[in-house]
C-alpha cells in the first residue's frame, strides 16, 4: 500500500502536490457560509435582527428587542408600522421626548395602481441614532473632535520608498492569474484540492515579491521555505496596495480586485496554520499614526481647517488664489513646528495633514458633483409645479424604457433624495471602505463561489458594511423628510455579491457626475462663439433651454429603474437607482445634444476631465 505524502508546505510546494488534499476538509465539496443557525440563542441585550448591537427599543407586538436602524428597517411599512414600541430603559439611555417617538402618526394617501411596487412614506422625525456625516467645520472655525473622528478612517500618504514597494506589488499582481486558477468550479475540484492551489499560488506571488524587492532574502526564501521570517515584509506591502487604493479609487482597477481575493484566502484557518503567520495588518490612518507618539491634539487645533483646506480656482482673481496657497503653506510650517517631538519629525507632521487634505480632494472629486447636480435640479425645476411638458419630469413605465411611474411632484423627489443619499454615501466612504475591507478579511465570514448570472462571483455578507449603510440611509430619510420608492441594499446576494463589488459601485459616482457637471458648466463658453452660438439657439432655443433639457433628459432616464437584467430585478432599490445612471449613460450617443458634449471636451465616462 503506497502511503500518501504529509499534508506540509514543502509538500505542497512540491512537484508531487497532485494527489495532495487537506485533511481536515477531506471530501467537503467547495463551499462557504450557509444558512443562519435557527438553534443559536441572541445574546442578552443585543438587537434579535443584527445580533451585535445592543437593543434600544422593545416592540410590545413582536415581542422582540431592536437597536434604532433595526427596527426603523423593518417597521417602515404596513401593519408594522403601527406596532406599538417603548423604549428600553438603562441608566446611559435619554428618555425620548414626545417629538422624538418612534409611535408613527401619520397616515398615508393611497399610491397610484400604475406604481404599485413604490411606498411613498413620511419619514418619522426625530432619533436617538448618532449623526455620522455632521458637517465639515469652516476655515477658521472651532473643529473640536470632528477631524479626531474623521482621521480614524483617512489612510496616510505613501511615502517615495514605500512607493518603490507599491509598483513591484503591481507589477506582481497584473501578471498573476491568482483569480483565474482559484475561483474555478471544476470537476473534482474539492475543497482540500482547492486549498492546496490557493497556498500554492499565494506562495508564488510571494516569492516573487521578495525576490524582486531583495535578491538575497529572496534566495534564502527559496531554499528553507521559511515565509515566516519575511512576514512583515508581507504585510507591508500588501497594506500599501490597500492604503493607495483607497486613497485613489480610480488607480489599481484590475489589480486590487486580486489582492483582496488573495488576502481573502490567506485568512482562512487552513492557510493560515501553514504559513504560520497572516498576511493582513490594520491599514495605517492619521489617527493611527499621531496616536502612537501622543499628538492628537493636532487634530483639535483650529489651524488644521485652513492648513488642510482644498483651494478652489474656479471664477477667482489669480492673486486671491496665491492668498490662499500661501496662508495654507504658512499654516502647515506651523503646526510641523509646533507639534513635533522625538519621533515625530516635521516631515511626519506635515505628511498627515497633506493626507487630510488628500481625503478633502476625494470630496470635491467625489461628493461636489453630487451638490452641483442638487443645485441644478433646484434652480431649474419646481419641486411641485411644472410649467410645460419640458420641465416635466414624469416618467411612466413602459415609455422610454423607464421601468417606474411617477408625477412630477414624486419624480423630484425621488432624485433629490437619490442624489442625497449619494452625497452622504461618498462624504463618508473611507469609512465605508474600512469596514467592507473588514468583512472581506474576516476569519469568520467564509465566503462561497456562485454563479449569479455574472459569471463566478464570491458571494460574502457584510454585516458591518451594511449596518453603516442603514444608518447613512436612516440619516438621509431623516434629512429629505420623506422617502420614495424602496429602501433595500442588497449584500451578499446575487446583486451585489460582496463588500468589494458594492465599495465599486459607489466610487463609480463621480464618473457619472462629474462628466455631466463639466460639460453644463462649459455651455457658456460655447455660446460665447458666434458660430456655435447660432447652432445652440437654432436647435434648442439658448443656452439655458440646452441645459434644461440636458438635465430633465438625466433626471427623468437617469433614475427611471432601467438598466437591470431583468424585471425582477429592475425598480427603485437603493442599488438599482446607480444601475439606472449607468444606462442613461451608455445612451448618451443617442442623444440630440450629444455633440455638445463632444464639443466641451467629454470623451466619455471612463476617462480625464
Amino acid at each position: 500500500m503506497v502511503e500518501e505524502p504529509a499534508f506540509s508546505l514543502n509538500n505542497i510546494l512540491s512537484e508531487k502536490h497532485e494527489q495532495l488534499e487537506h485533511p481536515g476538509v477531506n471530501g467537503v465539496p467547495v463551499g462557504g457560509w450557509d444558512e443562519e443557525d435557527p438553534t443559536k440563542l441572541v445574546q442578552e441585550g443585543s438587537c434579535v435582527e443584527c445580533e451585535d448591537q445592543p437593543a434600544e427599543v422593545h416592540c410590545v407586538t413582536c415581542a422582540d428587542n431592536f437597536c434604532e436602524v433595526c427596527f426603523a428597517s423593518q417597521h417602515r411599512k404596513g401593519s408594522r408600522k403601527l406596532h406599538e414600541v417603548n423604549p428600553l430603559s438603562g441608566p446611559d439611555k435619554p428618555k425620548p421626548s414626545e417629538e422624538t417617538t418612534m409611535q408613527p402618526t401619520v397616515e398615508m394617501d393611497a399610491i397610484d395602481a400604475d406604481s404599485d411596487d413604490e411606498e411613498w412614506e413620511r419619514v418619522v422625525a426625530g432619533s436617538s441614532t448618532e449623526i455620522l456625516l455632521s458637517a465639515q467645520p469652516a476655515v477658521g472655525a472651532s473643529v473640536g473632535e470632528w477631524f479626531v473622528e474623521r482621521s480614524k478612517y483617512i489612510p496616510i500618504r505613501l511615502t517615495l520608498p514605500e512607493r518603490k514597494y507599491l509598483r513591484l506589488l503591481e507589477a506582481a499582481l497584473s501578471v498573476s492569474e491568482y483569480t483565474d486558477k482559484i475561483d474555478t468550479i471544476g470537476f473534482g475540484l474539492s475543497k482540500a484540492k482547492r486549498i492546496v492551489q490557493q497556498i500554492r499560488e499565494l506562495c508564488a506571488i510571494m516569492s516573487g515579491l521578495l525576490l524582486s524587492a531583495d535578491y538575497k532574502r529572496g534566495q534564502e526564501l527559496f531554499t528553507d521555505r521559511d515565509f515566516q521570517s519575511n512576514a512583515e515584509f508581507y504585510q507591508l506591502i500588501f497594506e500599501l496596495g490597500r492604503r493607495h487604493k483607497i486613497m485613489n479609487p480610480d488607480k489599481m482597477r484590475t489589480t486590487y480586485g486580486k489582492l483582496i481575493y488573495l488576502l481573502q484566502d490567506s485568512q482562512s484557518p487552513e492557510v493560515k496554520d501553514l504559513l504560520s503567520f497572516s498576511c493582513v495588518r490594520p491599514i495605517q490612518t492619521v489617527y493611527t499614526k499621531l496616536e502612537e507618539h501622543n499628538m492628537l491634539d493636532l487634530l483639535r487645533d483650529d489651524l488644521i481647517t485652513v492648513a488642510t483646506k482644498e483651494i478652489y480656482a474656479e471664477g477667482r482673481p489669480r492673486r486671491d488664489v496665491q492668498k490662499d496657497i500661501k496662508s495654507k503653506e504658512r499654516a502647515i510650517e506651523l503646526l510641523a513646528s509646533r507639534y513635533s517631538r522625538q519621533g515625530l519629525t516635521p516631515d511626519d507632521v506635515r505628511l498627515c495633514l497633506y493626507s487630510i487634505g488628500d481625503n478633502h480632494a476625494f470630496l470635491r472629486t467625489n461628493r461636489d458633483p453630487c451638490e452641483r447636480m442638487i443645485t441644478y435640479l433646484k434652480e431649474y425645476f419646481h419641486p411641485t409645479d411644472a410649467k410645460d411638458p419640458k420641465s416635466s419630469l414624469a416618467i411612466r413605465s413602459g415609455k422610454n424604457g423607464a421601468r417606474l411611474s411617477h408625477d412630477h411632484s414624486k419624480q423630484y423627489a425621488y432624485v433629490i433624495q437619490s442624489l442625497t443619499l449619494w452625497r452622504e454615501i461618498l462624504h463618508d466612504m473611507f469609512h465605508l471602505w474600512s469596514l467592507a475591507e473588514t468583512d472581506l478579511l474576516s476569519e469568520n465570514i467564509p465566503y462561497r463561489l456562485r454563479d449569479t448570472g455574472q459569471g463566478l462571483n464570491r458571494v460574502q455578507p457584510a454585516p458591518k458594511t451594511s449596518r453603516l449603510m442603514h444608518q447613512i440611509l436612516n440619516t438621509a430619510q431623516r434629512s429629505v423628510g420623506q422617502w420614495i420608492g424602496s429602501s433595500v441594499i442588497h449584500m451578499g446576494d446575487h446583486n451585489v455579491p460582496n463588500s468589494l463589488l458594492f465599495i465599486d459601485k459607489y466610487t463609480q459616482i463621480y464618473r457619472i457626475l462629474l462628466p455631466i457637471c463639466n460639460a453644463l458648466g462649459q455651455i457658456d463658453g460655447l455660446a460665447a462663439k458666434p458660430a456655435i452660438r447660432s447652432y445652440i439657439d437654432d436647435e434648442f432655443g439658448g443656452p439655458d433651454n440646452l441645459r434644461r433639457e440636458i438635465l430633465a433628459d438625466f433626471f427623468r432616464h437617469g433614475f427611471d429603474g432601467s438598466g437591470a437584467d431583468n424585471f425582477f430585478d429592475a425598480g427603485s432599490c437603493i442599488d438599482g437607482r446607480l444601475t439606472s445612471a449607468w444606462n442613461w449613460c451608455s445612451n448618451l450617443e443617442k442623444k440630440r445634444y450629444f455633440h455638445v458634449f463632444l464639443l466641451t471636451g467629454f470623451t466619455g465616462f471612463d476617462g480625464e476631465w
